[in-house]
């Protein structure tokens, strides 16, 4: 069967690993995929869909973003009116973020007649529901959430995803979770530790992530743990600030900016950590969550978004209240103080990750689209 997938963007955030894993889940079930971005993209991630077996279609060949919603839909008009005309796909994939439900009215009015969606955010980021559940009912062969939360959020119910489900002919939405990218292997090994404790974060340096509260915590952790060290993996806009920060606090020599690292290298950062921080203010699943459990780590998230549903309190890992310094500090200090709480939670957290792993995941697609056919 010959699908398109839709994104807006192919930039290195988690919406497009996971896209990566669909296209990987469709090409390794016999599909044939080209992927069409809309706006920005690396080329990078560009030869990353290329070497999953996806044609890929730029639709902005200079990665610019048109202003307005008029040269947005001018763009998008003529791009998929193309696109449709050389790919001719059976099925189209739609990935459910800016420009929303404009891409999905677009392909309809085009012809096209089995279409996809996923939604990579809850529902709290739209004004109103009422054209997605239009969308949903009357023009979408099924939604698909990647939490129940956000899905509960979206219908007020939810279900989790199982091969050979009831499936209607239109309006059918659930839940399959995203999963454990290839990069990173489950850890065979228990993580030690009995060595000084590493916090650290694998993350957009953006206030979106909440990376602005990173150092305020670390500051009070280390003050009452002074063997404890801070690694921060990533870049962004908020890199200055936080550098900034750490000369404030006169903690240096206790925190390495590691910068942006390929995915290539990335398992060997989370092998160093012990405590993964996710101050998130929003955030739809939590990819570096299950990166990070998958080798050990335990995840001190923000209980917002999805990650309550990753990051199940208590037993893999801790939630703390959103925004709050003082509890992110307390509950490492805690974690920090009771190194056999600690070793536990990292137990539960390897064995949890199975719930996500790849070969899940490819088997719910794998299943769907059989059915779509």
């Amino acid at each position: 069967m010959k699908v398109l997938v839709c994104i807006p963007c192919l930039m290195t955030g988690g919406t497009e690993i996971q896209t990566l894993n669909l296209v990987s889940a469709l090409v390794l079930a016999g599909h044939e995929v080209a992927t069409v971005c809309y706006f920005e993209y690396s080329q990078e991630m560009v030869e990353n869909y290329k070497q999953a077996g996806s044609k890929v279609i730029l639709l902005s060949p200079d990665g610019e973003r048109p202003e307005g919603i008029k040269d947005t839909v001018r763009v998008l008009f003529n791009g998929f009116k193309n696109v449709l005309k050389c790919e001719k796909p059976e099925v189209v994939h739609v990935q459910y973020m800016a420009p929303g439900a404009i891409p999905i009215f677009i392909l309809r009015l085009l012809g096209v007649k089995r279409i996809v969606a996923t939604a990579h955010t809850p529902a709290d980021i739209y004004p109103s529901l009422k054209l997605l559940h239009f969308v949903s009912r009357y023009i979408l062969t099924a939604f698909q959430c990647i939490t129940k939360r956000a899905e509960e959020s979206f219908f007020g119910s939810s279900c989790l995803y199982e091969p050979g489900m009831t499936l209607a002919t239109r309006g059918n939405h659930f839940t399959i979770y995203n999963s454990l990218p290839p990069y990173i292997a489950i850890a065979d090994t228990p993580k030690r530790f009995d060595k000084p404790i590493t916090i650290g974060v694998v993350s957009r340096l953006e206030p979106i992530k909440g990376m602005d509260l990173v150092i305020p915590a670390f500051t009070r952790i280390y003050a009452k743990h002074a063997e404890a060290r801070l690694l921060v993996v990533g870049d962004g806009s908020l890199r200055s600030l936080m550098e900034q920060q750490v000369r404030d606090a006169n903690i240096a020599e206790v925190v390495d900016f590691a910068g942006r690292q390929g995915q290539d290298v990335l398992q060997g950062y989370y092998d160093r950590i012990d405590i993964l921080l996710m101050p998130s203010r929003s955030e739809g699943f939590g990819l570096t969550a299950i990166e990070g459990m998958a080798r050990g780590c335990v995840v001190v998230a923000a209980d917002t978004g999805g990650l309550p549903e990753v990051v199940i309190n208590g037993e893999v890992g801790l939630l703390h209240r959103e925004e709050d310094v003082s509890d992110i500090a307390d509950r490492v200090n805690r974690l920090i103080d009771e190194r056999g709480e600690l070793f536990r939670l990292s137990l539960n957290a390897v064995n949890h990750v199975l719930n996500f792993s790849i070969e899940k995941y490819n088997s719910s697609i794998r299943d769907l689209y059989n059915r779509l056919y």
